[in-house]
């Protein structure tokens, strides 16, 4: 990625979600357009902060400690991660195309696919720990992974990132999810039934 060797493939991707006659007129009904910037928001700071935090605060009223901490800890040491890595790539956004969402950080990785995999993936986690149904638990898994590729779609739909940065996002969120999963496994939490 850093020397090139996606350039073509990325630029390909883009430009077929682009109207041929005009690279900046993404493909499909001005209502399409508006959806994937409210799917967009699903990944962003503001919608993920109030997940998470409802999402600690839900776990500590049901007595999961535990839960509260590694899903609190999971999405800032993701946050920084994220910060970290924008810095170090300083990859520059897609320029072929006008952007459908304002952006004022480095390209990789997509830091809306990188959180809401972290984000999504480790509340998936958590909550299938606490359930004992198999058929609930793929359920759980399935619905959150739809989410963590709507919002990755999204920002390359959107012009705002190039598909290898979406790809690199979801790669290090979901590196934070099972990150997650191990220290919960670890640390003992009881992963079914009530408190005691």
């Amino acid at each position: 990625m850093s020397e090139g060797d996606t350039d073509a493939l990325d630029r390909q991707i883009l430009l077929s979600l682009r109207n041929p006659a005009d690279p900046n007129d993404p493909i499909g009904s001005r209502t399409f357009e508006e959806s994937m910037r409210d799917v967009t928001a699903i990944g962003g700071f503001t919608v993920l902060t109030l997940v998470t935090v409802l999402a600690v605060l839900i776990f500590l009223f049901h007595r999961r400690p535990r839960h509260a901490a590694v899903m609190a800890g999971t999405v800032l040491l993701a946050q920084f991660c994220s910060e970290a890595l924008k810095l170090v790539y300083a990859r520059p956004r897609p320029d072929l195309v006008s952007h459908g969402s304002y952006v004022y950080s480095g390209s990789f990785p997509s830091g809306h696919s990188m959180l809401a995999a972290a984000t999504y993936l480790t509340l998936a986690v958590l909550i299938a720990s606490l359930e004992a149904r198999r058929a609930t638990k793929i359920m759980i898994f399935i619905t959150a992974g739809l989410v963590v590729v709507g919002v990755g779609f999204s920002r390359v739909y959107l012009g705002v990132h190039w598909p290898t940065d979406v790809l690199g996002g979801w790669c290090v969120g979901a590196a934070w999810a099972i990150a997650a999963w191990f220290v919960l496994a670890r640390s003992g939490a009881r992963l079914r039934g009530p408190p005691s």
